[in-house]
């Protein structure tokens, strides 16, 4: 095959694993292109782990690569298909889901390629996303979400902001109209004006957002919400000051510094860098455990708020995990369960980390979709009065 094939599917085949879900940058498609000036390209395998060294930077996102590889380049024609790999593979199980979404990223044909490289560029209004669109794919739950839809809803959570109301502190500060005289002031105000008269300094309450901490789930039963939760994470991390976020799955860590990187792709990225444990098992209670024991004291102070994000699918069980979050609860002073599993109807708490962690949370509500997460902010007004009602209130967007 000739350089400028290789060059040309390689280039082609990272555009299908990024519709298909991949963060693949343009650093990385260079990376893969240099890559196969160091390998053998006879060689199946080699072929197939020096992409996959560039390209892959998570261990959840391996499945997919590995039925992309093999559907683009042991299976069916794409651009310039020269044989490159086996011949023999067989196709991918369309009845999974990640198959699914690699059938669906490749569905190009090279004839609409190439029809759409001979074509004069034209100008054409796209109207398919209205208001009744948006509501649509407000309610969709995340997990049945296509690729396009997905980019849509990763869009709306950019754009997402939760209204954390100011607390009263117990600091004040100067303030012409305050109702409290300051001493200190008014005394070196008076030293200042040499006997003139003498005009009192008042103070007022310092109002400040509360810090809000992010517990989230990155099992492997959270996978596709987590992703998407992240996104959301990622925005409002960056809205706000104070703002924590630790991820856990049979281990705690700590993603607040990568999340706050402007750009999203580069801080997921540095997050999936960070994180040894995504999709994996769980272990609540001994995260909580460490969490209570490393980092409450530091970040838990003046009136934090707690979003906790997990099925509540525990791995070890136990009475840890009840007093990890009764612990939890009296650090805080708010704390809040999101729950994928919430969005059926019949759900029942009979799993036994949900019945351990039920009694010590303020509030439970449902994370499957953008409209959950919009109706969140009902739980962070200070006034609310039903953690089920019905009444949405309205989120600032940027």
């Amino acid at each position: 095959m000739s350089a400028g094939a290789i060059a040309s599917n390689i280039v082609h085949f990272t555009r299908g694993l990024r519709r298909a879900g991949l963060p693949i940058g343009s650093g990385q498609v260079i990376d893969a292109l240099r890559a196969t000036e160091w390998i053998d390209l006879s060689r199946r395998d080699d072929f197939y782990w020096g992409l996959a060294s560039v390209l892959i930077h998570r261990h959840a996102h391996l499945n997919l690569f590995d039925i992309a590889f093999r559907y683009f380049w042991e299976q069916k024609p794409f651009v310039h298909r020269e044989g490159v790999g086996a011949a023999d593979a067989t196709t991918p199980d369309v009845s999974d889901e990640v198959s699914q979404r690699v059938l669906e990223a490749f569905a190009r044909s090279a004839a609409a390629i190439k029809s759409d490289a001979d074509e004069s560029p034209t100008v054409k209004l796209d109207a398919t996303f209205t208001t009744s669109r948006r509501e649509q794919l407000q309610v969709m739950d995340f997990q049945s979400m296509s690729i396009k839809e997905i980019r849509e809803a990763k869009r709306m959570l950019a754009r997402l902001r939760l209204p954390v109301p100011e607390v009263k502190t117990r600091r004040s500060m100067p303030d012409t109209r305050g109702t409290t005289v300051d001493l200190r002031a008014t005394l070196r105000a008076s030293l200042r004006g040499q006997g003139e008269l003498l005009l009192l300094q008042k103070r007022s309450p310092r109002f400040r957002h509360p810090p809000l901490v992010v517990l989230c789930d990155i099992s492997g039963s959270m996978n596709r919400y987590a992703e998407m939760l992240l996104h959301f994470l990622h925005a409002i991390t960056n809205d706000r000051d104070r703002v924590h976020v630790f991820l856990f799955g049979t281990r705690l860590t700590n993603a607040t510094r990568q999340l706050r990187h402007r750009d999203v792709d580069a801080a997921l990225q540095a997050v999936s860098r960070t994180v040894e444990d995504w999709s994996g098992g769980t272990r609540i209670g001994t995260s909580l455990l460490e969490f209570n024991q490393r980092w409450s004291r530091r970040v838990l102070g003046q009136n934090a708020l707690v979003l906790m994000i997990t099925d509540g699918l525990e791995r070890d069980g136990g009475a840890v995990l009840g007093h990890a979050m009764e612990r939890l609860n009296k650090s805080c002073r708010k704390l809040i369960w999101l729950n994928p599993l919430l969005r059926f109807e019949g759900f029942e708490p009979l799993a036994t980390g949900v019945r351990l962690m039920l009694p010590h949370v303020d509030e439970f509500r449902p994370a499957h979709n953008v409209a959950s997460l919009m109706d969140l902010a009902d739980a962070l007004t200070p006034n609310h009065t039903s953690p089920n009602s019905n009444t949405r209130k309205s989120l600032r967007w940027k």
